[in-house]
């Protein structure tokens, strides 16, 4: 039986794709946490399915040190240009479709899948988009997706008899009737469409631009997800107490930072610089719905 390694986000397609290929190969799943994803799939929900599917599951976290410098050069200089925001859609599916041949390569994995359907997504699922992805990912002939299998080339496996292209299918378009009705004969539950790419939201790009013009720590990106951002976030405000608490957390993690706690509730501050303490403490004045009298600094 032919081994195949399936790219796996959790979401609807992938999990058909799963099930579509399951019966005919040796499955091994892989999993990129990649550092701007949000939305309704992660890791445990993937692993959960996996698990239950008797899956092996590899999970590559691209949040941290080689793989998040790669990763943000190519939101920095993308080839294939960027989406409505800063997302660099084509050259992130080959930077996952990449390590995946690596690791498959590793492992004499013959056939890398993805659930990837013709014309879902404008920017990365449109016919040429996906031969550029299949082309500059260096896996010509070995890369099957299994949804529109039949709207495009057949795979060297499919010609040599290994997948049966009969069992396959024809799926184009944004409509998701057909994934629906095959997840119902399949049995598998599935997470709704939620998010999915923080560098698509203007409000979080605004944020992240300034900062790519200098060298991003993890603990950078963490902080550009939750409070108020001023000064190209050298100040950060609280929205809540749960954010409040988060900010306290990093600063005890990052250097050199000051933390600005008001005795009276409201917004906490977290500078990264004593040029801004002043500033910082009118802002938490502004945002805070109590007069503030006294401000600790940690």
């Amino acid at each position: 039986m032919i081994k195949i390694l399936l790219l796996l986000s959790g979401g609807l397609d992938s999990r058909l794709a799963l099930k579509i290929l399951q019966k005919q190969a040796k499955l091994e799943c892989i999993y990129f946490i990649l550092p701007f994803s949000s939305g309704c799939c992660n890791p445990f929900c993937s692993l959960k399915f996996s698990l239950k599917e008797k899956t092996k599951l590899k999970i590559v976290d691209c949040r941290k040190g080689k793989l998040l410098q790669e990763y943000l050069d190519i939101i920095r200089k993308p080839k294939h240009g960027h989406g409505t925001g800063l997302n660099p859609c084509i050259d992130c599916r080959i930077f996952m479709l990449k390590k995946a041949k690596q690791y498959a390569d590793k492992k004499n994995i013959e056939i890398i899948a993805t659930g990837e359907v013709l014309n879902e997504r404008p920017m990365s699922q449109y016919k040429r988009a996906l031969e550029i992805v299949e082309q500059e990912s260096g896996l010509q002939g070995r890369l099957l997706r299994p949804l529109s299998a039949k709207l495009l080339p057949e795979t060297n496996a499919e010609k040599l008899g290994k997948i049966n292209r009969n069992l396959l299918f024809d799926i184009c378009g944004r409509s998701r009737k057909q994934q629906i009705a095959l997840a119902k004969k399949y049995n598998i539950d599935f997470p709704n469409p939620a998010g999915g790419c923080l560098l698509c939201e203007p409000g979080f790009c605004a944020k992240l631009r300034p900062l790519l013009k200098q060298k991003i720590k993890e603990i950078d990106i963490e902080l550009l997800k939750i409070g108020r951002h001023f000064e190209n976030s050298n100040i950060l405000l609280g929205k809540n107490k749960e954010e409040n608490d988060i900010l306290e957390k990093i600063h005890k993690k990052y250097k050199n930072s000051i933390l600005l706690v008001p005795e009276q509730p409201g917004p906490t501050a977290f500078v990264k610089s004593r040029e801004y303490i002043n500033q910082a403490k009118e802002l938490m004045q502004k945002y805070s719905k109590h007069k503030i009298k006294e401000i600790k600094s940690c």
